[in-house]
């Protein structure tokens, strides 16, 4: 299955946190499309999915820069002019692949520290929308980037399909994301993953900041005593 989608994915110089924001007329994208990892890099892959893509790419992060990555990712995939990915690494460095045989309107953009890429979209101004809010606010936080990137896209047209799931994927450097929302299935996926999203700032992430890291492994929880 073709999967009309609409991504980024990015760098967080300040931090050196890694992550993902996508949406599609299809369920569940972000359960087999969405890689990333602080120590190496983010990875998308959409059009006529291949997850090993990302898998393959994420592994080829952890000794290449993102444009070696997808190329040898692409190496190993048999039919890479029906893929797209878009490939960030550790460093900021963007990379992108858009297939001669992905379904129309489709393309990619790159740029320091981010790359964005749709296909089966409504226009090329989804994916312009989705770069002009990224690099228009750098001020907020890395996952407030990643969801404003992927609603301008959505308000620009976004999948010419329609609208039916979207994911949030931000990884900072522990062995588990720092945050991963997916609304697997809805009439208006983007907005409801702002409203999950605000949910999870006030109530999951104060806890995921307590969590056991290799560094601290008690954690930092308040415990009640007697």
């Amino acid at each position: 299955m073709y999967a009309g989608t609409f991504t980024i994915v990015a760098h967080d110089r300040s931090t050196g946190a890694c992550g993902v924001a996508i949406s599609s007329r299809m369920p569940a994208i972000g359960a087999l499309t969405v890689f990333a990892h602080a120590d190496f890099g983010a990875v998308a892959t959409q059009a006529l999915i291949n997850p090993l893509l990302g898998v393959d790419a994420l592994e080829l992060l952890g000794s290449m820069p993102a444009e070696e990555a997808l190329e040898g990712a692409l190496a190993k995939d048999p039919d890479p002019d029906s893929r797209q990915v878009v490939v960030v690494d550790r460093r900021g460095r963007s990379a992108a692949h858009t297939g001669t045989m992905t379904h129309p309107w489709c393309g990619h953009r790159t740029g320091e520290g981010f790359a964005v890429a749709g296909n089966i979209l409504t226009g090329a101004d989804t994916l312009d929308a989705m770069a002009d809010a990224w690099s228009a606010k750098p001020d907020l936080t890395f996952d407030e980037r990643l969801l404003g990137a992927l609603e301008a896209g959505q308000a620009a047209g976004g999948d010419r399909r329609g609208r039916q799931s979207a994911a949030l994927y931000v990884h900072t450097g522990d062995p588990y994301p720092y945050l991963d929302l997916r609304v697997d299935e809805h009439p208006d996926p983007v907005a409801e993953l702002r409203r999950v999203h605000g949910v999870a700032r006030r109530e999951l992430l104060p806890f995921v900041a307590a969590l056991p890291t290799r560094d601290n492994p008690h954690g930092s929880f308040e415990r009640l005593h007697e």
